[in-house]
């Protein structure tokens, strides 16, 4: 790290003059303290600065990525009309789980960095629940769904109804409820025998976000709810990748239906075949019996 450390510092003309508005994001990111050691210094041999500048980063991209983790889901089951292989009460439990941890680290005031995927995920979710509700048949549940959100969020976000203290029994249950949340949608993959219409964009980087959310949770989050819902959620992911890995090559459930079908037809058109090559009749050949 001496070695690193000296050979940035000729780079010190450039980061002791950068535009305010760039040192002013500096300093509301990483602190005053660490903006100085770790950018006008360029020091990284503190370890606590650097860590918490590590996991600042991890945390703005992993919003960053969230704010699209599940376009790439919303628009095929858009475009193949078709909610096969997405489990409507997985969405339905993630949702409550991610809108519960939303109004508990708002009122609990932590870090927007250590959680702002979350309101970016939630309404990805709602969005997808709805569509899933469409492609099933279900669509006229939406209005108790919509009635159901606003219900919630009235109630979870103002302490006038529900308070801190019950609050954070509900946060301690949606750990459970976000755990929970993945068991439906393993369990649709297993018994449809592929993964259906689901993302593998958005798989791999839920497993990548819930690896790094444990990382950040860590250094900067002293709530110990918080960090093993994330645990929780990081082992489950894994599940949910490795299935995505193994059923990549299978057909879908809709084209297994057609080649089953597929399957009758061809083996109906083979017997007419044979049937009817056996009844064409033998032509007999000239008669060499002479005749007196």
């Amino acid at each position: 790290m001496e070695i690193l450390r000296d050979a940035l510092q000729p780079l010190r003309v450039i980061t002791n003059n950068l535009p305010s508005p760039i040192r002013d994001l500096g300093v509301s990111i990483i602190g005053e303290t660490c903006y100085k050691t770790l950018i006008l210094e360029l020091d990284p041999t503190d370890s606590e600065c650097l860590k918490l500048a590590i996991s600042k980063g991890l945390g703005i991209g992993i919003i960053g990525a969230s704010a699209t983790v599940k376009v790439p889901q919303i628009t095929k089951i858009v475009r193949t009309k078709s909610a096969s292989g997405i489990s409507l009460l997985s969405y339905l439990l993630e949702t409550s789980s991610y809108l519960i941890s939303l109004a508990y680290n708002v009122r609990n005031g932590f870090p927007f960095s250590t959680y702002g995927e979350t309101a970016f995920i939630l309404g990805q979710d709602v969005i997808i629940t709805l569509l899933v509700l469409n492609y099933s048949g279900r669509s006229g549940i939406a209005p108790l769904f919509y009635a159901a959100l606003a219900t919630s969020i009235a109630g979870l976000f103002y302490g006038d109804i529900i308070s801190q203290h019950t609050l954070s029994y509900l946060q301690a249950g949606a750990g459970v409820l976000g755990v929970a949340s993945k068991v439906p949608q393993i369990a649709a993959i297993f018994q449809e025998g592929g993964t259906g219409q689901l993302s593998a964009f958005m798989v791999f980087n839920y497993l990548a976000g819930s690896l790094s959310r444990i990382f950040t949770t860590l250094q900067e989050v002293d709530d110990k709810l918080i960090l093993y819902g994330f645990v929780a959620g990081f082992a489950l992911n894994l599940v949910l990748a490795s299935q995505m890995v193994y059923y990549w090559n299978a057909p879908s459930a809709k084209a297994r239906g057609k080649m089953k079908e597929a399957a009758p037809v061809s083996a109906a058109t083979s017997k007419q075949s044979s049937g009817t090559s056996s009844a064409t009749p033998k032509s007999k050949g000239p008669s060499t019996r002479r005749r007196g």
